[in-house]
């Protein structure tokens, strides 16, 4: 029987039974008059020429809803790399017959424009996944030819525009009303994956809740069934509000920026596929530098962090006992997970989740005396209405240097 319970406080919209995908994407162009919608597509260079990309881009081509498609690129090291770039979108198409933009974060005209914003006192962050989604929306801005914005990884191995069509349209019906919407599914191969959402997340979250009781922005980032999922769509409202982080907090930090500038009952969660596969980061047991120790780390140092902001205490004594209850629950977890998999015929190495497990635990400790020491911690990159208000031509400038890049490139 399809999964149709709510649970929590965010509506859940899910996925009953097959979709009628040919259905969603009439609606979806029509609700495109009243709100256009754009894409985001935050990248690496090195993506480009594997194979997750280019069969996102064969799926792209098919779809005739977007108004805009933002590849916002980092990593290229040079003018011909980003050239290889647009050409590779060149099959997608616009609404009106626009091509892909194609945003070279790594180009000497964005590096200057971010010199600008650094010397205002505005550090726009390090260059990562968070920076690059924010220069893709601070893009949708300057045009003005959006009103929703989706975005997700250019990883997905086994990507079907369905996943995007889903993803939209509870932002972009205006009859529904949300103004955010999250994305999850399942991550199952031959084993359970999403060891950081089954592994720290819930048991994390769930553990708080015992020491410090009902808490609203616990409660909230409980009810999400893939808090750590980076696809999303929500208005542009919401983009200019929004601050974003330029670390692996990302987002959690997306998710407790829209409780704090959103209504409950205009956020929702949607069923965008029944499973997903996208490439999988090492657990870097000994590395707290590297791989799912640092993403751990800063997950848990945007928690507090945010918890430290509605008025929660985090010092040693609670420190430690935050922690040791985690250890508790993320155990109790794990043979939850392990008699799941055993049903179900499915591989499980209870070892390697009890080491995953001792590596979180010793990255959540880390976060913890860091907040201790640094309650601050790196500031986070500013929103769209700051940077504006600061430096009112700036979206102007970012419009103009994109296109210049582009001209050169043609």
């Amino acid at each position: 029987m399809s999964d149709f319970h709510q649970t929590g406080v965010i509506t859940a919209l899910h996925r009953l039974g097959t979709t009628n995908l040919p259905r969603l994407e009439e609606e979806l162009l029509h609700y495109s008059a009243e709100r256009p919608i754009a894409l985001v597509l935050p990248s690496l260079f090195s993506e480009a020429r594997g194979p997750a990309l280019k069969g996102i881009v064969e799926e792209l081509s098919q779809v005739r809803y977007l108004r805009q498609v933002v590849v916002s690129l980092s990593g290229p090291a040079n003018f011909e790399e980003f050239r290889e770039m647009r050409g590779l979108f060149e099959a997608v198409k616009c609404i009106g017959g626009g091509s892909p933009t194609v945003v070279w974060n790594d180009g000497p005209r964005i590096r200057g424009l971010l010199d600008k914003l650094g010397a205002e006192g505005l550090h726009p962050g390090v260059d990562g996944k968070g920076r690059a989604n924010w220069l893709g929306y601070g893009y949708v801005l300057a045009t003005q030819q959006a009103r929703v914005v989706a975005t997700h990884d250019c990883d997905i191995v086994d990507y079907d525009r369905e996943l995007l069509a889903r993803l939209c349209y509870p932002t972009a019906n205006p009859n529904m009303n949300y103004e955010f919407a999250k994305g999850y599914y399942g991550r199952v191969t031959d084993r359970l994956h999403g060891r950081v959402t089954r592994l720290f997340m819930v048991p994390l979250l769930r553990s708080m809740k015992s020491v410090l009781g009902p808490i609203p922005l616990l409660e909230y980032l409980e009810s999400f069934r893939y808090p750590l999922a980076g696809e999303c769509s929500m208005t542009t409202d919401l983009i200019r509000a929004n601050r974003i982080p330029a670390d692996w907090g990302l987002e959690v930090g997306v998710l407790a920026e829209v409780f704090r500038n959103s209504a409950l009952k205009r956020i929702c969660q949607v069923e965008l596929v029944e499973n997903y596969e996208h490439k999988h980061q090492q657990l870097s047991q000994n590395d707290s530098s590297q791989g799912l120790h640092r993403m751990v780390a800063d997950i848990a140092s945007s928690i507090i962090r945010n918890l430290a902001s509605y008025g929660v205490e985090f010092e040693a004594g609670f420190l430690n006992t935050m922690i040791a209850a985690y250890v508790r629950t993320a155990q109790d977890a794990i043979a939850s997970y392990s008699n799941d998999a055993q049903l179900n015929g499915l591989q499980f190495d209870r070892h390697a989740e009890e080491v995953a497990v001792e590596t979180f635990s010793s990255a959540l400790r880390g976060a913890g005396l860091n907040f201790v020491r640094d309650p601050m911690g790196a500031p986070q990159i500013p929103n769209w209405s700051r940077v504006v208000s600061a430096l009112p031509d700036f979206l102007n400038e970012l419009k103009d240097v994109v296109e210049m890049d582009a001209r050169d490139a043609d």
